[in-house]
Parts: C-alpha cells; structure tokens; sequence
C-alpha cells in the first residue's frame, strides 16, 4: 500500500474491531483502488468481504449483496449471477438457500424455464434434479412433484434419460433404493413385475433381480416373508446347481 492507502487503512481498522481475516481483506481492496468502505464494517465476515471484493474488482453492483444477512455462499451465488448478467433479482433473497440460488442461477444461465421448479416447496436438492432434468430434455412432470425426495428424483430421472419405462416404480411408496433396483432390472430387460413392490424391500429385491440375471427360477423365494440374506443363500444355491449342469 502507498502512504494514501495507509492512512485510509490505519483509519478504517481503527474506527472498528476487526479480526487479521478481515484486515487483510481491507488491505487487498485499498490495494487495488477499490471502494473499500462499502465493506469494511464489522457486519461482515472476512468470507463476505471477499465476495464483496471480487465483486467490486469485475465492476459489477455490489450493493445488491452487500448485505450481512447474506452468508458468503449466498453472496457467491449472486455474484456469479451478475458476472453473468442474469436476472438475479429471480433468486436474491436472503431466505433462499444457497443451493437454491445455484440450482436457479444454473437454470438461468442455460435458459431453461426455471419456473418449473422455482417453487418454495422443493427443497434445493431437488431443484438440482429437475433442473438437471431439463437439461436431459426429459418429461420432468413425471418427478417434479414434491411427494418425491431429491433421491427419488434422480431414480425416476436416470430412468427417463435411458429411455425406460419409469410408470413402474415413479411412485412415492418406493424408497429410492428400491427405484434402484427395479431401474437397474429395467436396464437388463427383466421382468421387474416380479418383485417391483412395496412389500419387498431393496436388498430383497436386489436378490431377486441377480436370480433373474442368472435365468434361475426365483419364484422359490420371491416371498416378502423371506429374508434378504436367506434369499441370497437359495439363489446362490440355485445358481451353483444351474451352473454346475452347464
């Protein structure tokens, strides 16, 4: 810093109590010129200042963010919006979560219709899964419905980008595992009917669709009532005497 910038800082840092983090973060702004007053306030952490920073050195409107209700990820957020010249009013709002900020920024800058999932409801991680749906091009209608997890989302969204049936398990009584599973039979062309069921839970179904891959006849313990590690046990029972006649 010149003589100038000195005395700015001595001024500043003396008119408030600030921490080594957040003095470094006044020091690097005097260094470069910038309008460093309009962060250099007790309010904000050295992590906003710095958003506030990289803000100012781009020349972008600052004032926007410049708020200590925003924690720095939210500023981020906005930030990279306005780098972006997007409409950043859509999601700047300090009751938005950062991953709901990312989810709508990611949107708006690929212009998809964000208003698909814009919506107070949806949690940010399922956001990310309908924006990703969007992207995909798939029918996200399908699993842009707040009675599915982010998890469950994904299931049914992996399914439609492969092209499959999802109808079969796009239904809240299925825990995402069990989406898995009867995802992966419909990949492998296997009669998922078998045990695409609520009563059967995702271990179980999993060893019904490895007997199915192996063409051994699971109706000999396709039976909820069964255990998961005893149906293990009578598949790989099943398949040694299948193979072992090969």
């Amino acid at each position: 810093m010149n003589e100038e910038q000195k005395l700015i800082y001595n001024k500043l840092v003396s008119k408030y109590v600030f921490n080594e983090a957040q003095k470094e973060e006044i020091g690097l702004g005097l260094e470069q010129n910038l309008d460093v007053p309009i962060y250099a306030r007790p309010e904000f952490t050295a992590s906003q200042m710095f958003q506030i920073r990289l803000g100012l050195e781009d020349g972008l409107d600052v004032s926007i963010y410049t708020k200590p209700e925003y924690n720095y990820e939210q500023m981020s957020e906005i930030r990279k919006g306005l780098r972006d010249c997007l409409n950043v009013e859509i999601y700047a709002k300090p009751e938005f979560h950062q991953g709901k900020m990312f989810a709508i920024r990611g949107g708006l800058k690929l212009n998809l219709d964000i208003s698909i999932y814009n919506k107070h409801y949806f949690h940010w991680a399922q956001m990310i899964q309908i924006r990703d749906g969007l992207i995909s091009n798939v029918d996200v209608s399908i699993f842009a419905n707040p009675e599915f997890n982010s998890y469950q989302m994904e299931q049914i969204r992996l399914g439609l980008e492969k092209g499959l049936d999802v109808s079969i398990y796009a239904k809240p009584e299925f825990y995402w595992f069990q989406m898995g599973e009867i995802r992966l039979g419909l990949e492998k062309c296997l009669d998922v009917s078998i045990y695409a069921k609520p009563e059967f839970d995702w271990a179980q179904m999993k060893e019904i669709r490895l007997g199915l891959e192996s063409d051994i006849d699971v109706s000999i313990y396709s039976n909820p009532a069964i255990t998961y590690d005893e149906m293990e046990r009578i598949r790989l029972s099943l398949e040694k005497i299948k193979f072992k006649n090969l």
